[in-house]
């Protein structure tokens, strides 16, 4: 028997989907390289906006035709819902939470399919099942699970259930055993990932413990709710060798009014506050570098992304004009913009969608041209530097090239067939760089930057 996996949405559902191989691969279920080698194909889905939504419709009615004897299990954020259903009802074999993945797959591998000896594998927590990791230098963590927040427009509480922390325990011995494969980037993640709290470990104390950890690794963690910014996870993140200076922090709206009725639990006055004490901690650590504080020197600037809806229900011109002046104030090095979409359970479903699809376009692009200014400003201030990147892979010879050497003196010094290469910063921007060497992948290496774009960075092995 094969399975092959089919991963929409988020960066949870693809360490999910790691942990689902992980448990296929104990009962010798082979993982396929296309839908047409699949005995067993599996969807693990995201319920966030109608498009990821129809997408999976569309996809498994196209299996389902062409296909018809190919078992089909759908799991993730829309598994739980009984519109979903009866939607797909007689083309989805089984329909599972992906915590209780474990157990209902066992059902059909004993009933349906007679594989032997899965009763006596007991895994009570999906949590614990040690993942199958798709990336040999990139490992994503899952720290906790859920949500008890409930914005409005949300569907997190309803698909994933309340917050559950994992044990510390079992995190730090995930990330060990990690850091003993010599993995270079660990991504800590939850829905409010800061929320986390496990007895009396909250999220600055478990990054701490994880700060101790020997190994030359980097940090990082996804995604952060600003009423759970603390001035302790603030100080934290500044004097960390191994957090990257990278803040994932969305702001969702730049209207008090819209924020309030997103039931997002802080004001736009606290947020700016927020954003200013996190630039203000790394200029006070470089401020005291030379009183011995020698890891200022080794920190980048820290970089600030952010979430946007645009034509939440009832949002005025005015109230969008509040959140594009937000974004013009804070200079967002990366912002993802959506376009409102009413999600079944939600409390905003009850509200009326009102926003025109054009004029949520019109919003969308808008910000976007404010985003390209932000984040082309900020982008320029690292040409001449040299920073530290991690290889991400191997790139053709077809682009880049010949607009570096348009652009930049260090250009004509390089072999007229340089490697190109793909690779991020610790802030989390893409480079492209060229190298007369080849470079392995998933190294870190020191590079010269000498050109931005408003999405990226262009440079050339020191």
């Amino acid at each position: 028997m094969r399975y092959y996996l089919k991963i929409f949405g988020c960066q949870m559902n693809y360490s999910d989907a790691e942990r689902i191989s992980a448990f296929l691969d104990e009962y010798k279920i082979k993982q396929a390289a296309s839908v047409d080698e699949a005995d067993l194909v599996i969807f693990v889905t995201c319920g966030v906006r109608q498009s990821a939504e129809d997408r999976v419709y569309g996809q498994i009615n196209n299996i389902s035709k062409h296909y018809p004897k190919k078992k089909i299990i759908l799991t993730g954020c829309l598994a739980h819902r009984k519109d979903v259903q009866r939607r797909l009802k007689g083309k989805v074999e089984l329909f599972c939470e992906i915590k209780n993945f474990p157990k209902e797959i066992k059902k059909i591998l004993n009933t349906k399919y007679q594989i032997l000896n899965t009763k006596d594998k007991l895994c009570k927590d999906y949590l614990q099942i040690t993942p199958k990791n798709s990336n040999p230098y990139t490992a994503h963590i899952p720290i906790m699970t859920g949500c008890n927040n409930f914005c409005s427009y949300c569907v997190v509480p309803y698909a994933r259930g309340r917050e559950y922390s994992r044990p510390a325990e079992d995190i730090l011995r995930e990330i060990k055993s990690l850091v003993k494969k010599r993995y270079k980037e660990i991504f800590l993640l939850g829905q409010n990932v800061n929320s986390y709290r496990s007895v009396k470990i909250n999220f600055p104390k478990l990054l701490h413990k994880i700060e101790k950890i020997l190994g030359n690794f980097w940090l990082v963690f996804l995604t952060s709710h600003p009423k759970d910014m603390s001035d302790e996870l603030i100080e934290a993140i500044a004097q960390s060798k191994k957090i990257c200076e990278y803040v994932s922090l969305p702001a969702q709206s730049g209207d008090n009014e819209i924020l309030r009725k997103m039931n997002r639990h802080y004001t736009i006055a606290h947020y700016r506050k927020l954003i200013k004490k996190i630039k203000l901690s790394f200029e006070e650590l470089r401020a005291n570098s030379d009183q011995g504080k020698r890891l200022a020197l080794d920190k980048l600037p820290p970089a600030i992304s952010t979430d946007i809806i645009v034509g939440f229900p009832g949002e005025t011109k005015k109230q969008f004009e509040n959140t594009a002046k937000l974004m013009r104030e804070i200079k967002f090095d990366m912002a993802y913009i959506n376009q409102y979409s009413p999600r079944p359970e939600t409390a905003a479903w009850k509200l009326k969608d009102n926003v025109s699809k054009k004029e949520k376009v019109r919003r969308d692009k808008l910000l976007t041209e404010i985003l390209k200014k932000t984040a082309l400003e900020n982008n320029n201030k690292y040409v001449g530097n040299v920073i530290e990147v991690l290889v991400d892979k191997k790139l053709g010879s077809k682009l880049s090239f010949g607009e570096l050497r348009a652009n930049s003196k260090q250009g004509e010094s390089l072999a007229l067939e340089p490697h190109e290469y793909l690779a991020h910063t610790r802030t989390q921007k893409k480079v492209i760089f060229f190298s007369n060497k080849k470079i392995p992948i998933g190294s870190f290496q020191k590079i010269k930057i000498t050109k931005a774009k408003a999405f990226g960075l262009v440079g050339k092995i020191n």
